[in-house]
C-alpha cells in the first residue's frame, strides 16, 4: 500500500469514511483534482448499495427475523453503517451524517408519539420500499444534502419527524409553539447573538398552522401516512416584525396576509435567515470543523470566500463543498489529523482499513452506544458534543473493545496480507501503520509498538508468531489516541 498519495488518503478520511485498498487504488488512479470531482459529483455513481446487504463479500447485518430497516430502528442503524462502509458515494453519506447532526432529531420522542414502527418510518424509511410511500427524515436529507440550503431548511420545516420533535404539530394561532422558530434561528441558521426573544415569539406566529396530518391506513394497507399540512384556520395572520432584515430590501416585517396565503410567512422567514450573512459564516465554520480542522481555526479569508460563494450562488451546497475540498486550506498538511473522529466515522473507517469478513455491523451498533453516538438518536436539539466531547474514559474503552473485536475477527486476512513483510518486525509495523493510517506516532509510542512485536523472544516471522502478534498490534493501533484523529 506504500506509495499512495497522502493527500488522497486525507481527502477520503474527510470527504468519506476512510478507504479500503480498492477505493485507494481507484481514487489514487484518478489523482486528487479528479477525485474531488468524483466525490462531489457523486450522481454519476449508482446508489444501489442497499441491494448488497446480505451479499457475500460485504459486511454482514444481523436480523431478528426479517431484516426491516424501514420499520425496525436497530436495522435502520445497521443499514446506515453498511452504507458508510460500502457506498460508492461516500460524500453523500458524510453530508447526510453532518445534516443529521445539524437538524438533530431523536427517534425516541417520535416513538413516544407514534410507536416504534412508525417512528422508524418517519426517521429512516425509503419511500420506494414503504407501502404508503412514507419517506424518513434521513432519506430526505440524503436526497437534498448537496442541493440548496434554503430548500433543505424548508424540507426540514415540513418534515413529519421534525414536526413531532419540535412540536410543530401543535403550533396554532391560539397557542403559538416557539420551539421550531427558536431552533431555526439559533441552531439551523444564524446562531446565538443575532436574534432576540421577541424574534422567537414572532417566528412562532410565522409558523402557526405548519402542522402534521396523519391519514389512517386504507383498505389493504396497514401503514398510515404522515405528512405536512398547512392549516389556514390555525395561522395567525397579523404582521410579524423582526430585529433583523427578512427581505432583500432591508424590510424587517412580514406583512399581514390572509390565512389562505399565510404559509408564505414561513417561506419568507426561512429565505431571510438562510440569506443572512451570519448564517453563511456560521455554516462555513461548521463545515470547516467537520471537514477541515477542529484544532486549527478557519482563516478569515477562507470563511469570507466560501460564505460569499454561498450567498452569491443561491445557497448551493455542492458548490460550497467543491470550493472547500479544492481549497489550499483543506490540502494544507497542517490540517491533517486535526479532527476528532465521530464514532460512526471511527467504525466505518476501521472496517474499511482492517476488514469486515465475518463481521456484523450490529456489533458496531452495540459498541457505538458506549462510544457516545447512537444513529437517529442525538442527545438533544444541539446534536452531539463534538471535538474533545467524544473523548471520555468509557468512550475510549469502547473504541478499544471494538478494535479488539475486529482485529480478532480479521486475523486470517491480516496475517495473509502481511506475510510478504514478515521478515522483520519493523517491516510488519510499517505495513500496518501504512495500511491503517493513524496520525504519526512519536518515537516513544513507535518503540512501544515495536516492543510489543518482539516482547516474546526473537522475531522469526512464522505463521504462528504472526497469528499471535498481528491481531494485538492492530488492536493497539486502532484503539490508540493517534487513530482517534482523522
Amino acid at each position: 500500500m506504500a506509495g499512495f498519495d497522502e493527500s488522497i488518503r486525507h481527502l477520503l478520511r474527510r470527504a468519506g469514511f476512510g478507504a479500503s485498498p480498492q477505493e485507494l487504488a481507484y481514487y489514487g488512479e484518478l489523482g486528487r483534482p479528479a477525485a474531488v470531482e468524483a466525490l462531489v459529483d457523486y450522481g454519476q455513481f449508482d446508489d444501489d448499495v442497499d441491494a448488497f446487504i446480505g451479499a457475500p463479500g460485504y459486511v454482514s447485518v444481523t436480523a431478528r427475523g426479517t431484516f426491516a430497516p424501514n420499520t425496525v430502528i436497530n436495522d435502520a442503524r445497521q443499514r446506515w453503517l453498511f452504507r458508510m462502509v460500502h457506498s460508492a458515494r461516500p460524500l453523500e453519506e458524510k453530508m447526510t451524517l453532518f445534516w443529521h447532526n445539524h437538524f438533530a432529531t431523536a427517534y425516541s420522542k417520535v416513538a413516544g408519539a407514534y410507536g416504534a414502527s412508525d417512528a422508524t418510518r418517519l426517521m429512516a424509511a425509503k419511500a420506494s420500499e414503504d407501502p404508503a410511500k412514507q419517506q424518513g427524515q434521513v432519506e430526505t436529507i440524503r436526497k437534498m444534502c448537496m442541493g440548496s440550503f434554503r430548500d433543505l431548511v424548508i424540507a426540514m420545516a415540513k418534515d413529519p419527524a421534525m414536526l413531532v420533535w419540535l412540536d410543530g404539530r401543535f403550533n396554532t394561532r391560539q397557542k403559538p409553539q416557539e420551539n421550531f422558530g427558536r431552533e431555526l434561528m439559533e441552531l439551523f441558521s444564524m446562531g446565538v447573538g443575532f436574534y432576540t426573544e421577541s424574534d422567537v415569539y414572532a417566528a412562532a406566529r410565522v409558523f402557526t398552522g405548519w402542522n402534521l396530518k396523519r391519514t389512517a391506513a386504507g383498505t389493504g394497507d396497514l401503514s398510515p401516512v404522515y405528512e405536512f399540512a398547512y392549516n389556514a384556520a390555525s395561522h395567525e395572520t397579523s404582521a410579524k416584525t423582526f430585529s433583523f432584515p427578512v427581505y432583500a430590501d432591508g424590510s424587517r416585517t412580514i406583512p399581514s396576509r390572509s390565512a389562505a396565503d399565510g404559509m408564505q410567512d414561513g417561506i419568507d422567514l426561512i429565505t431571510g435567515v438562510v440569506s443572512y450573512p451570519a448564517t453563511a459564516r456560521r455554516l462555513v465554520t461548521r463545515l470547516w470543523n467537520c471537514f477541515v480542522s477542529e484544532l486549527n481555526p478557519p482563516p478569515e479569508a477562507f470563511v469570507n470566500e466560501i460564505a460569499d460563494a454561498y450567498l452569491a450562488n443561491n445557497y448551493d451546497l455542492r458548490l460550497v463543498m467543491r470550493r472547500l475540498l479544492r481549497s489550499a486550506d483543506f490540502r494544507d498538511e497542517a490540517n491533517y489529523f486535526t479532527k476528532y473522529s465521530w464514532p460512526a466515522e471511527f467504525v466505518a473507517r476501521s472496517l474499511k482499513e482492517v476488514g469486515w469478513a465475518g463481521f456484523s455491523v450490529n456489533d458496531a451498533v452495540s459498541q457505538m452506544v458506549n462510544m457516545g453516538q447512537v444513529l437517529y438518536e442525538p442527545p438533544d436539539v444541539a446534536g452531539w458534543e463534538q471535538g474533545p466531547g467524544w473523548v471520555s474514559t468509557g468512550g475510549m474503552l469502547a473504541r478499544l473493545n471494538f478494535a479488539a473485536q475486529i482485529s480478532k475477527a480479521q486475523v486470517t486476512g491480516l496475517v495473509n496480507a502481511v506475510k510478504p513483510y514478515a521478515k522483520t518486525p519493523d517491516a510488519v509495523l510499517s505495513y500496518f501503520l501504512d495500511r491503517l493510517t493513524p496520525s504519526p506516532y512519536d518515537n516513544a509510542a513507535y518503540g512501544d509498538l515495536r516492543s510489543y512485536l518482539t516482547a516474546s523472544g526473537a522475531w522469526t516471522g512464522s505463521d504462528t508468531q504472526l497469528r499471535t502478534k498481528v491481531p494485538g498490534l492492530v488492536h493497539l493501533i486502532v484503539g490508540s489516541g493517534e487513530y482517534l484523529f482523522v
